[in-house]
């Protein structure tokens, strides 16, 4: 369990920040942008958590849990450049089964909505709306984990699950939307 006594360190002031195994890296690096992507698509998913009920707030706490799962797995620097990563006791990885749900809650939900004919546009309700920018900040973190990708070893599993995150919340849209009339349809070149 985490305990945390003080919220000030002073070690960050020079412009570093601590990673997991204790070495330090820019606070401008790919790394920290990363992780604070995902904590930017956990904080809107709270946000859009105010708006759902029933199971639906459960499953995006469990979410909101895995994101920590996934900024605690991004603070966790490969051991080695063929790292397996696995979950252990020394690293906390994101494992497949949590991909798994994702993609398990994707198919269900989409099973009970109509299959699109357009692409749509953000709202419906307000759970849809909000749902919706949790989706775009999830984009957003999948391409800040794929750049950091693209510097230093990531565990599969992470990219994976940051990319069937904004698949679901995209699903999980359209079935708020449902409630209330149905997806918001673009119409190219309407006012043109």
């Amino acid at each position: 369990m985490v305990r945390l006594t003080r919220i000030y360190t002073r070690t960050g002031d020079e412009g570093t920040t601590g990673l997991v195994d204790g070495s330090r890296t820019p606070k401008h690096s790919a790394r920290i942008a990363a992780i604070g992507e995902v904590d930017e698509a956990n904080s809107v998913l709270g946000w859009a958590l105010l708006a759902a009920t029933g199971d639906r707030a459960q499953e995006l706490r469990r979410i909101q849990n895995d994101l920590f799962d996934l900024g605690a797995d991004l603070a966790t620097p490969a051991s080695s450049p063929d790292e397996d990563f696995a979950p252990s006791d020394r690293a906390l990885r994101i494992a497949p089964a949590q991909v798994a749900f994702l993609e398990a809650r994707i198919d269900g939900l989409n099973a009970a909505l109509a299959p699109l004919a357009s692409f749509i546009l953000p709202g419906g309700n307000e759970l849809a709306a909000r749902l919706h920018l949790a989706r775009a900040v999830a984009r957003r973190a999948e391409r800040a984990v794929s750049a950091l990708a693209d510097e230093a070893p990531v565990n599969p599993a992470a990219l994976a699950y940051v990319n069937r995150l904004s698949d679901y919340l995209f699903v999980l849209a359209r079935a708020a939307a449902a409630e209330s009339g149905g997806d918001i349809l673009w119409r190219p070149g309407a006012n043109r």
